[in-house]
């Protein structure tokens, strides 16, 4: 979670000299080398059938299509901190859609933090700086991390359904080459455009860091770390996604850590915290 707060925030230095189409393209297309090998099926698995088929494209289309256009241009247009704070809504959008997709119910603690989580975000997106400006950078970018936060969360409620018969590194890789194929004539599009003589080195190193970690690092460390810590406490680590991300924000752009946005930052982990915590068990 740690690691995906970080290449958020680093995420809006790569939006500033690569096309976003072709960022997200390029992306996947890094992602999937070292992934090729997730591609077989285990003999433990059954064959997908349509409806694996139809899950997987969807998983594909709103958790890594959808997800990185709505995120990279909502970055481009907003600030890393107030990235952080929108995306620790992710936990309460999920639980919102389990209970209006899956039926799962909402409790007093989760619509609480729904709550805490809508009024972070309506802070950080209205809070203005000491010019009198928007400190998100627009409202439009904020609009865009949300759009991002719910196609996110979609994907958690689809893999719900779709983990039950396909293993997580098999959904990862073939996730992963949908979301190329999606975004392919995009970024071929803006490909005619490009010159990559005029990106310094440092972008491409920092793209090869991200792709790896947004589509293979982040992928292993959870799924290992769910074999020795319970789902259900898993889901609390979600904490460090918008510290990590107000962390770049604040220590490599310089961004001010206004009041508001402070009020703000507090109540998404107040949401992120209720939203995951543990419920007790009853005999």
């Amino acid at each position: 979670m740690a690691i995906v707060g970080a290449y958020v925030g680093f995420s809006k230095a790569l939006v500033i000299v690569f096309p976003v189409f072709l960022l997200a393209g390029m992306r996947f297309a890094i992602g999937a080398v070292p992934m090729a090998g997730w591609l077989r099926r285990p003999a433990s698995e059954a064959p997908l059938d349509r409806r694996s088929h139809r899950l997987l494209f969807l998983e594909s289309f709103f958790g890594n299509f959808l997800f990185s256009i709505c995120m990279l241009y909502g970055i481009r247009q907003s600030s890393a901190l107030a990235a952080g704070v929108i995306m620790a809504a992710l936990p309460a959008v999920v639980a919102l859609l389990s209970w209006l997709l899956l039926g799962e119910r909402v409790g007093l603690r989760v619509s609480a933090a729904i709550a805490c989580a809508m009024a972070g975000i309506a802070l950080v997106a209205l809070a203005r700086d000491g010019d009198g400006e928007l400190a998100s950078g627009s409202l439009v970018g904020s609009a865009l991390l949300l759009a991002a936060v719910t196609c996110e969360a979609l994907y958690v409620v689809i893999g719900k359904k779709l983990s039950v018969s396909v293993g997580p590194k098999r959904i990862s890789a073939i996730i992963n080459l949908w979301g190329l194929a999606l975004v392919a004539p995009f970024a071929l599009w803006q490909l005619r455009d490009f010159a990559p003589s005029f990106i310094p080195q440092s972008s491409w190193v920092l793209l090869v860091v991200y792709s790896l970690s947004a589509s293979v690092v982040t992928v292993w460390l959870w799924m290992t770390g769910l074999k020795h810590v319970p789902a259900a406490s898993a889901g609390i680590f979600t904490v460090f996604l918008p510290v990590t991300a107000a962390a770049v924000g604040i220590a490599f752009y310089g961004e001010e850590f206004t009041s508001s946005q402070a009020a703000a930052f507090a109540l998404a982990l107040v949401g992120v915290v209720l939203a995951t915590w543990p419920a007790r068990r009853r005999d």
